[in-house]
């Protein structure tokens, strides 16, 4: 994959008019790139200027470091987050998400319902509540939803009316059918009731609707996937192809690219920058990053800076000793790798959050 975005790096800005073949050739490399990404195309950049939930910033903030890079591994459950607001825009407790951004491959594993509490209506007299008590439901049939069979809970717990803010509720099971039957979705409702399921009129509980609240208050669906992709495990040898690979010839002396290959097998730096390849409008963090490649020689005798597996250290010693023919040196390739994470807009402006495994070269070795 480092090998393929050197090529789109290299191509990314030429110093002449760009014959025919380098077009091709940049867009084959921002067609690969894409592959690792897991997209066909890019999506498009929101058509206005959208701020995305501070719950995904949080998160991402939570989960990588400023350029992406995974720091707390064991946090996502899954590897992808995507949140969606609400399409309602409605002043009733009535929510509906359009999950069709949604692929047939995603594991569902948790969605939550995420509805931001406001300050309660004052209310006078010796029967003021400090609790009530809030039931999200799935609705089955729309125009039925009051009805016990147009309705199946989903959540239900006592909420204070002494504080706002946010309320996450547990609707795993509704989003695991509207996914399996898209005509299915009919929305979400949510009640209000006393301690003893009595109603309450007005009710002193409200939560921020799609309509008329900030966008940072606006109803919530947070649903964590798993796209089923993930990392090889580095094979002894390093990666398929090793030293094989066609790497785009870079500017330099060749008393520079001498030096180069003499000094020892060691991790440089890889500057990969969304916005010279064109996807600054959708992605919202990182705005690049560094994925680290690496250079240099495995020259015999391999010491223990080199990281060298026992197969290279055999292979060196045959190399140096001329005991069998067309067996070259070690490969310098890298022994770990780590995962990053992007915060993006998709095609339906939805935020997402996802991990790609294997995308940071964490060092190297002689292998």
């Amino acid at each position: 994959m480092l090998r393929i975005v050197l090529l789109l790096l290299a191509l990314a800005k030429p110093a002449c008019p760009t014959p025919a073949g380098v077009v091709s050739r940049r867009a084959e490399a921002l067609k690969r790139l894409l592959e690792v990404f897991g997209m066909e195309d890019p999506p498009a950049p929101p058509s206005h200027f959208k701020q995305p939930p501070q719950y995904m910033v949080d998160l991402f903030n939570t989960v990588a470091n400023a350029d992406g890079v995974t720091k707390n591994p064991d946090i996502l459950e899954g590897n992808t987050v995507r949140s969606f607001l609400d399409r309602t825009h409605s002043e009733e407790m009535r929510f509906l998400f359009i999950l069709s951004s949604v692929a047939k491959n995603e594991k569902i594993l948790t969605a939550e319902l995420h509805l931001f509490r406001l300050w309660p209506r004052v209310t006078g007299g010796p029967k003021r509540h400090h609790f009530c008590q809030v039931s999200v439901y799935q609705v089955l049939e729309k125009d039925k939803s009051d009805t016990p069979g147009g309705k199946k809970l989903l959540a239900a717990r006592l909420v204070s009316l002494q504080s706002s803010g946010w309320e996450v509720f547990a609707i795993t099971p509704a989003v695991r059918d509207w996914t399996e039957d898209e005509s299915s979705n009919q929305g979400l409702l949510v009640t209000v009731q006393g301690l003893g399921g009595s109603p309450l009129d007005p009710p002193p509980l409200q939560f921020a609707s799609g309509r008329d609240h900030h966008e940072s208050k606006k109803p919530m669906l947070v649903l964590f996937t798993d796209d089923g992709r993930r990392g090889a495990s580095l094979p002894t040898g390093g990666f398929p192809g090793g030293s094989h690979m066609p790497v785009p010839k870079l500017a330099g002396s060749r008393s520079a690219r001498s030096l180069d290959r003499l000094q020892p097998c060691q991790r440089r730096p890889l500057s990969v920058d969304f916005e010279e390849i064109g996807w600054s409008g959708w992605i919202i963090s990182p705005r690049g990053y560094n994925a680290f490649h690496c250079k240099g020689s495995c020259p015999f005798p391999l010491g223990e800076n080199m990281r060298p597996t026992n197969h290279a250290t055999v292979q060196s010693i045959i190399n140096a000793l001329k005991l069998s023919e067309g067996v070259s040196s070690p490969c310098c390739v890298p022994d770990k790798l780590y995962s990053i994470n992007l915060l993006y807009f998709d095609d339906d402006e939805n935020v997402v959050l996802k991990q790609y495994d294997d995308m940071v070269a964490g060092s190297c070795g002689c292998h």
